[in-house]
C-alpha cells in the first residue's frame, strides 16, 4: 500500500499555503487508496508549541483533511509527534559516527542557527557550508574541543546526483550539492535533514508531496537513506503560493491563517475550490468538499506554475463565500 504524509511545525499556525500541500499529498494518497499520515516536526523545542499542534489538527480536519494515522490517533508507527523519536534520531547519529560520515563543527553559534533552522530548504539556509572543519587537523580540532561543544554534520559525497520527481522530471544537482550540513546541533537539537528521514523510512512512507521550496533538501536526504542502507521514497514538489507582495506566504500573515478564516465565517468549501483552483484542479474557484475532488484527482493535473494571491482573490474568498 502507498502512504503519504504531511509533517507540519507547529510554530505557527496553518496558513493556506501549508493547507494546500496538505490537501494535495491527502488526495494524492486517496486518489490511489493509500494510506495518509500526520506528523508533527516539533524537534526545534523553543519554536514549537504544543497548542500550535492541536490547531493545526483542528484546522486540518476543519478543511476536510483527515488521516488514517497521527498524534490523535495513534498507529502502529508511532509516536507521530519528532519530539517523543529522539532516540531513534541518536541511534542513526551513532551508526553514522561509525561510519566516519561525520564530523565535528566548531564555527559559530551564529552560522549553525543559519544552517539549522526551519524553514529547511536550502535557500533558506544560507551559503554552503565551505567545509571549514572537515579539513582542520586534529590538533585544531582538540584546541576547539575544550572550550566549545560542536556540532555534527554530515559528509555529502563528492559526486553529482539525480532523481526524478513526480511533478518536476529529472532534476539534477553537482557534486556535495548545498554542502555538508548539521545533523546534530551543538546545543542537543536534531536536524530536520535527519529526523525526516529516519521518520519517513520507519513510518514506510512511500510518497513525500511538498512545497517546491524543498527541493533543493532532497540531495541531502537521499544521501542520509543511501548512508543509512534505507529505502527512499517518491518525491514529488509543488509550487508555491505566494503573496500579494510576491513574497511566499508566511505563518505571521493573519490575513492568510485558516482560523483567521474561519473566525471570519468562511466556510471550509470555500477555501478548498480556492485552493483547487489554484492548484489546477479547478477551471474556477467554485465551493468544493475535499472528498469531492477525490475521484477525478490526477497528480498530472497540478499546475507547475507559481501562484500569486492577489488581493482580489482574498477579498473574494473572505468576503464573498460566507
Amino acid at each position: 500500500m502507498r502512504r503519504g504524509r504531511f509533517a507540519p511545525t507547529p510554530s505557527g499556525r496553518l496558513h493556506i499555503g501549508n493547507a494546500r500541500t496538505a490537501l494535495l499529498a491527502w488526495l494524492q494518497m486517496r486518489s490511489a487508496g493509500g494510506a495518509f499520515i500526520l506528523r508533527m516536526e516539533d524537534i526545534d523545542k523553543p519554536r514549537s508549541r504544543p497548542g500550535l499542534a492541536e490547531a493545526v489538527i483542528e484546522d486540518l480536519r476543519w478543511l476536510g483533511i483527515d488521516w488514517d494515522e497521527g498524534p490523535d490517533v495513534g498507529g502502529v508507527f508511532g509516536p507521530y509527534v519528532q519530539s517523543r523519536r529522539e532516540q531513534r534520531y541518536e541511534e542513526a547519529i551513532v551508526r553514522l559516527m561509525s561510519e566516519g560520515r561525520l564530523y565535528p563543527c566548531y564555527c559559530s553559534r551564529a552560522e549553525l542557527a543559519a544552517i539549522a533552522s526551519a524553514p529547511h530548504g536550502l535557500s533558506s539556509e544560507g551559503p554552503a557550508y565551505p567545509g571549514t572543519c572537515r579539513h582542520r587537523t586534529a590538533r585544531e580540532l582538540a584546541d576547539r574541543a575544550a572550550v566549545k561543544s560542536p556540532s555534527l554534520r554530515f559528509a555529502m559525497p563528492d559526486r553529482p546526483l539525480h532523481f526524478v520527481d513526480a511533478l518536476m522530471g529529472t532534476q539534477y544537482f553537482s557534486a556535495g550539492a548545498g554542502g555538508d550540513f548539521v545533523v546534530k546541533r551543538a546545543d542537543g537539537i536534531y536536524g530536520y535533514q535527519l529526523a525526516v528521514v529516519i521518520d519517513d523510512a520507519a513510518m514506510e512512507i512511500t510518497d513525500v508531496l511538498r512545497g517546491s521550496d524543498l527541493l533543493d533538501s532532497t540531495p541531502r536526504q537521499l544521501s542520509l537513506y543511501e548512508a543509512l542502507g534505507l529505502p527512499a521514497p517518491s518525491f514529488a514538489h509543488v509550487p508555491l503560493l505566494f503573496g500579494p507582495d510576491g513574497q511566499r506566504l508566511a505563518k505571521r500573515d493573519d490575513v492568510i491563517n485558516v482560523a483567521g478564516m474561519r473566525a471570519a465565517g468562511v466556510r471550509p468549501e470555500a477555501i478548498i475550490g480556492w485552493l483547487a483552483y489554484w492548484s489546477g484542479l479547478l477551471d474556477r474557484p467554485e465551493p468544493a468538499k475535499a472528498s469531492e475532488l477525490i475521484p477525478e484527482f490526477e497528480p498530472a493535473n497540478v499546475s507547475m506554475e507559481p501562484v500569486v494571491v492577489t488581493e482580489e482573490a482574498l477579498r473574494k474568498l473572505v468576503g464573498g463565500s460566507r
